[in-house]
């Protein structure tokens, strides 16, 4: 969430952000007036209050008709202060409503726009030419079924669309993306973490996925869990209600986990194959540091999965992601997106987003800086989104005969093999 001090002395900064976003800018009028409620009705609670017990001194000292008088007075008064009381209770709960649902402030430097209207940063790697090499390529299912790494008819006979199972040098691959992604994080100074899956409605909601993300959420309404569509999410709320001395910071972790999507509104939208499925696998890093630090953290974790990429062999290019298409808690997002040869286009492989203090706001991590308590700032970024990965890995490395080569990264991950090969039928 957003400070309300920020909202109270520069309003207009937040009515722009919400705008940009294509958010409704009456919520801030909304939140301002509540707000303002919640604390007038603090003060007349906090001043019933002192006139009851000034009431209560005088009491004991009276006698007659004057203390049946005070007497009455107290009744009354106890029944205005209750009412007050329950007055403040309401406008704070309106208050916190209002201000959950409220997107972090976009920095000025984003696009503004939509989905499309990114702008592209860099560019990296060489995108190949199959026709100058004799062949028309393969998509990544045609491709996974003959090496035996990819079965989707299975996995949607047990589970439904969306889903698949990894068989062979499929399950060999994923776990060498996984193996491999881990070293270079550690190697990056990040630790390593397996996190949960399940985690509570308070973390959740304290890194934004039940505001405009909450469609794509998988809730267990009987147990009240909700299932995770990225570790980003349990290792935010790792260090939640915490104070951490700025001595300690950055500190950074990059957490493996399955990741659980509804892909709500993407119906007919990638069905082929693995790109868009309902679970998959991920490596996250994530970093908490001095608000001071979060541009420059952002531009290192990107730089992670540039190098990343870049070591998988991969052309992509890098975005800076337009304001309407920023999740609530970002306030910039980088996305690197790897060429497809069979769709002809950048598709998203990764991305990086800067949440400054919205996520420790919500979930109160803070870091003490000498006497100074504040909240600290959050940021994330994925290196391997695996069934994704494999998708690019597959059609970019594809030879003629319906090999594909791997990379040199992945093989000593691989037992030394360089080549994965069509299996017989």
């Amino acid at each position: 969430m957003i400070d309300l001090r920020l909202l109270r002395e520069d309003p207009d900064r937040v009515r722009a952000s919400q705008r940009a976003r294509g958010e409704d800018v009456a919520l801030v009028d909304d939140l301002l007036s509540a707000d303002e409620r919640r604390r007038s009705s603090g003060v007349r609670f906090d001043e019933l209050r002192s006139e009851q017990k000034a009431l209560g001194k005088l009491i004991p000292r009276a006698s007659g008709d004057e203390k049946a008088e005070l007497l009455e007075k107290a009744s009354r008064l106890a029944a205005d202060v209750k009412a007050a009381d329950a007055e403040q209770h309401e406008a704070d709960e309106e208050t916190k409503r209002l201000l959950l649902q409220l997107g972090n402030l976009v920095h000025p430097d984003v696009p503004v726009g939509g989905e499309e209207d990114f702008v592209v940063l860099e560019t990296h790697g060489t995108i190949r030419d199959f026709g100058a090499e004799g062949f028309e390529p393969k998509d990544h299912l045609e491709l996974g079924e003959a090496l035996g790494a990819i079965d989707v008819e299975r996995g949607a006979k047990v589970s439904g669309s969306r889903f698949y199972y990894l068989t062979g040098v499929g399950a060999l691959l994923e776990l060498a993306l996984v193996n491999a992604a881990m070293a270079k994080a550690a190697e990056a100074g990040f630790t390593p973490m397996l996190t949960p899956a399940l985690v509570r409605p308070r973390a959740m909601e304290g890194t934004g996925f039940l505001g405009q993300a909450a469609e794509n959420v998988y809730h267990l309404e009987k147990d009240d869990f909700y299932l995770v569509g990225t570790s980003e999410v349990p290792l935010a709320a790792y260090h939640m209600d915490e104070i951490i001395d700025a001595e300690q910071l950055p500190l950074r972790y990059a957490g493996f986990s399955p990741c659980f999507r509804r892909e709500a509104g993407t119906y007919g939208k990638d069905t082929r194959g693995i790109f868009r499925v309902h679970q998959f696998d991920k490596v996250e890093m994530f970093s908490f540091v001095d608000p001071e630090d979060a541009e420059n953290e952002h531009k290192r974790l990107l730089e992670w999965e540039k190098d990343w990429l870049n070591a998988l062999e991969l052309p992509f290019q890098v975005i800076d992601v337009a304001t309407g298409d920023l999740g609530a808690s970002a306030s910039r997002k980088y996305d690197c997106e790897a060429w497809i040869p069979t769709q002809g286009k950048y598709r998203e492989l990764t991305s990086t987003s800067n949440c400054d203090s919205f996520q420790a706001r919500r979930l109160s991590v803070r870091m003490r800086d000498g006497k100074k308590v504040q909240p600290l700032a959050t940021l994330n970024g994925t290196l391997c989104a695996v069934p994704r990965t494999i998708v690019a890995i597959l059609e970019n490395h594809q030879l003629a005969d319906g090999s594909v080569r791997v990379p040199e990264i992945l093989r000593p991950y691989l037992g030394g093999r360089e080549l994965l090969e069509p299996v017989a039928k």
